[in-house]
């Protein structure tokens, strides 16, 4: 009981942090139509309406875009795990959270090496993703780097997503605690707002459900990263067809 309250807790915090960064995107998105519709009305000239009709035309594919990301959350609600690929589960998370990667100056750098389909819950993998994320953007609050890798540990058979930052880093003696209930070493912002210290142990529970793993590498001023480990989707076997036999017809009988 009380751990599915933690879980849901956690999840409720995810929620609202990607809630508040779609809400201010959207505004933004509306701002931008409004101002243009309002220059085109205001000048009759083709150069000047042809450029707000393109600038609306722009801000309207971006919020269908934002839409098709926050409707595949809201529709991924299975928990069975099936094949998934990793790359378009990270783009679908970048979707979100855009507004608040450029807000901050996080550079992001994406490597989608070749590899095969995890075998995972999509719903909860996103949400591990979407926390370790957010983690990395809170961790370097004055911007930095961030580098996101898929790639196939052929040795293990795994397939390895890899989050890494630029930012503060965490030290020698914090990281075996980091993945404890509770434990934060987030500092209150200005608004006084600090870490739960549920996040990174909801992606423990998360990963290891799937019989993954979750790594940490840190240093303090280097920054982190987070390496999580993840099964191969069995490959199904090729359909072998049976070749049909056929019969000749007997030849007719000579008159």
């Amino acid at each position: 009981m009380l751990e599915s309250q933690l879980r849901d807790a956690q999840q409720l915090t995810a929620l609202g942090e990607l809630l508040s960064t779609t809400t201010h995107e959207f505004n933004n998105i509306l701002t931008t139509i409004i101002n243009y519709a309002k220059l085109g009305l205001r000048y009759q000239d083709a150069p000047s309406r042809d450029k707000s009709f393109q600038r609306i035309l722009d801000a309207g594919n971006r919020a269908a875009k934002i839409t098709s990301s926050i409707l595949a959350v809201a529709r991924n609600r299975k928990t069975e795990a099936e094949p998934t690929n990793l790359a378009e589960l990270v783009e679908d998370s970048l979707v979100l959270l855009e507004r608040e990667m450029s807000k901050y100056r996080v550079l992001i750098t994406k490597q989608f090496e070749p590899a095969p389909l995890a075998l995972v819950a999509g719903n909860q993998l996103q949400q591990v993703i979407l926390n370790l994320l957010i983690n990395a953007r809170q961790a370097m609050p004055q911007g930095g780097q961030l580098l996101i890798r898929v790639s196939h540990d052929t040795k293990q058979n795994m397939v390895d997503l890899t989050v890494r930052d630029t930012g503060m880093g965490i030290p020698a003696e914090q990281l075996p605690k980091i993945f404890d209930r509770f434990y934060t070493t987030k500092r209150p912002d200005e608004f006084g707002k600090g870490g739960t210290g549920l996040g990174l142990a909801f992606c423990r529970d998360v990963i290891e459900a799937h019989h993954g793993r979750i790594r940490v590498e840190s240093a303090p001023g280097k920054g982190t990263a987070f390496t999580l480990k993840l099964p191969v989707a069995a490959q199904p076997l090729p359909i072998v067809m049976t070749p049909i036999a056929t019969t000749q017809p007997a030849p007719l009988p000579a008159k």
